[in-house]
């Protein structure tokens, strides 16, 4: 599996950015994972903690970004509470993106300037990472121009939607991140127009290894978390620990 890794310039009086931490979480409530990321944006931003990568899978949810349009929601108010999926407004980019079981969900957690990034490479990188993950998993995805994320057939007659991408940064720091499709129950995208994008079809590393019967799995995010993870740090050059 061959990733491009990113080497940007430092000057001399840049500090090193250290290694970059990753942690599994398992599955994690959406709102407990925001109040995590901004802890850990503020003390990042603060010097007081290092880089982190926050590798975990979410319950059911919808997350609007900070611009996006509520009418990509298909659903009912009333179909939502009852299948009990809150939708939960965010300071990400990005249109409407579906969490849940059986997907990863990556929350990098960087400091930009000690690893002489701007938002683009750091952008390209995370989709890299996604496509390699892909890879690795035996299936073969790509960037699609202008569509921020990773996509099956990217260019051909029928592209599909396997991984989402939306960042914030403040203070120099990122956090929101990506979600890849591992295992996910597909039929939960049809309460919304992925991204923002009426008639995008969704697909799933299951899905495209012919393996849809397969329900929603932890264990299958948790590998795809650690392939996605080493990948990532490879991209940009970085050390990897784990906790």
């Amino acid at each position: 599996m061959a990733i491009e890794t990113l080497a940007p310039e430092r000057s001399g009086s840049t500090p090193e950015p250290g290694p970059i931490v990753a942690a599994w979480l398992g599955r994690v409530a959406y709102r407990e994972a925001l109040a995590l990321q901004k802890r850990l944006v503020a003390e990042r931003a603060e010097g007081t903690t290092g880089d982190r990568l926050l590798l975990l899978e979410h319950p059911p949810v919808l997350t609007l970004g900070r611009t996006s349009d509520p009418a990509h929601i298909r659903a009912t108010p009333k179909l939502l509470q009852a299948r009990g999926i809150e939708v939960i407004r965010v300071e990400r980019g990005g249109e409407v993106t579906y969490h849940g079981p059986g997907q990863l969900v990556a929350y990098p957690i960087l400091a930009l300037a000690p690893r002489g990034l701007l938002v683009r490479p750091l952008v390209r990188a995370l989709e890299a990472a996604l496509v390699a993950t892909c890879g690795a998993l035996g299936v073969s995805a790509a960037r699609r121009g202008g569509h921020p994320g990773c996509w099956v057939d990217a260019d051909g007659p029928d592209p599909r939607k396997i991984g989402a991408l939306g960042l914030r940064i403040e203070r120099g720091v990122s956090y929101h991140g990506i979600a890849l499709n591992v295992t996910v129950d597909l039929a939960d995208f049809e309460l919304i127009d992925p991204c923002g994008m009426p008639g995008v079809t969704s697909t799933s590393i299951a899905a495209e290894r012919d393996e849809r019967r397969l329900p929603p799995s932890t264990a299958s995010v948790e590998e795809a978390a650690r392939i996605f993870a080493d990948a990532l740090a490879t991209t940009l050059g970085a050390p990897l620990d784990w906790v």
